[in-house]
């Protein structure tokens, strides 16, 4: 019995799947099999694990280059691409795996780093959710870790990282020229983090920081 909770509808589209290793960002060009409301599914090249986060462009037109939008997903199941439909890919590819994603309206960590419970909220202004590459480092390393933005507002954003951060170490962030950046990006900004929340059914981390004055 099917039970999807959106129909889905059987289109070849372009998506760009990006996704944090612990190397840096990883990007990979495909067609969707199918897609809905809630999510969709695409062969790829790469390996995905169930419940790994990643980022969608969708549909993705390679002509406009960096900056279109991506919205937060999640990996919920993986399978051969001969076993979709009962037809192969077509494009004589043996090793693809058909992946399914179901779009995520927002990574929400239950506790902090350390296992305690979330704070009450501080915020000093509205935050948006927003999907964007980011450049993290540490003010005394000269290596940054390349990660995605979760939301961001005028005085701070959240992150998704595969490293570990101290609360109150301070980090200098960039991002490349975009309309969509939130800060300046013609120089890094300095800032402080100020929470580290555990991110359920996934090995990384969601880090607040807030902007230097």
């Amino acid at each position: 019995m099917d039970r999807r909770e959106h129909h889905r509808a059987q289109l070849r589209l372009p998506v760009r799947i990006r996704w944090n290793t612990p190397f840096g960002q990883k990007t990979e060009i495909c067609k969707t099999l199918d897609i809905s409301r809630g999510g969709l599914l695409a062969p790829c090249q790469e390996t995905h694990a169930p419940g790994v986060p990643l980022w969608v462009t969708f549909p993705y037109d390679s002509s406009m280059g960096e900056g279109q939008p991506e919205m937060a997903a999640r990996v919920v199941r993986v399978m051969p691409v001969r076993n979709v439909n009962g037809n192969t890919s077509g494009n004589g590819v043996p090793h693809e795996r058909a992946v399914a994603l179901h779009f995520a309206s927002s990574f929400r960590g239950e506790s902090n780093g350390n296992g305690h419970a979330k704070e009450r909220e501080r915020r000093g202004s509205p935050r948006r959710a927003l999907a964007l590459p980011v450049r993290v480092r540490p003010e005394h390393v000269p290596w940054f870790e390349e990660a995605m933005t979760i939301d961001v507002s005028a005085h701070g954003l959240r992150f998704l990282s595969n490293r570990e951060y101290q609360e109150g170490a301070r980090l200098l962030i960039s991002f490349e020229p975009t309309v969509l950046a939130p800060w300046p990006t013609n120089a890094e900004t300095a800032a402080r983090v100020s929470r580290i929340e555990a991110v359920p059914e996934s090995a990384v981390l969601a880090v607040a920081i807030v902007r230097e004055s």
